[in-house]
């Protein structure tokens, strides 16, 4: 199963790969289920979680074993990420610009793209 809010999650991972999860981020967990339209099982899936543990987070909440966070005025939103915006077409040579160099009354015009090294070997040269 893979996450998509990984950098959120504040989960320590044991050796053995299980997760040691603070009080406060199964708080914030829970309280996420409690929000109208949110299901145990989709919030189980966001975090990497089977739901049967974030049920047992709730039954802790509910016993008072567990203090959720005081959610009056919060909403949860699911985060939408964008496709990456189109590439900008190759530009045209008589585009790339170009790099003058100098000295004294001589003027050399090279296209932008000349490499390094045969740029410096045409000022050795001047």
């Amino acid at each position: 199963m893979e996450t998509m809010n990984e950098f959120l999650v504040d989960a320590v991972r044991a050796p053995r790969g299980q997760r040691r999860w603070p009080d406060g981020l199964k708080a914030r967990i829970v309280a996420e289920t409690l929000v109208d339209g949110a299901t145990v099982k989709g919030v189980a899936e966001r975090y990497d979680m089977v739901p049967s543990h974030l049920s047992d987070w709730r039954r802790m909440a509910r016993e008072g074993k567990l203090i959720l966070p005081n959610l009056d005025g919060v909403s949860f939103v699911p985060v939408a990420i964008e496709e990456p915006a189109a590439m900008l077409p190759d530009v045209v040579e008589a585009e790339v610009g170009v790099i003058d160099l100098l000295k004294g009354d001589i003027t050399i015009r090279l296209a932008a793209d000349t490499s390094a090294v045969r740029i410096a070997e045409i000022a050795a040269a001047l």
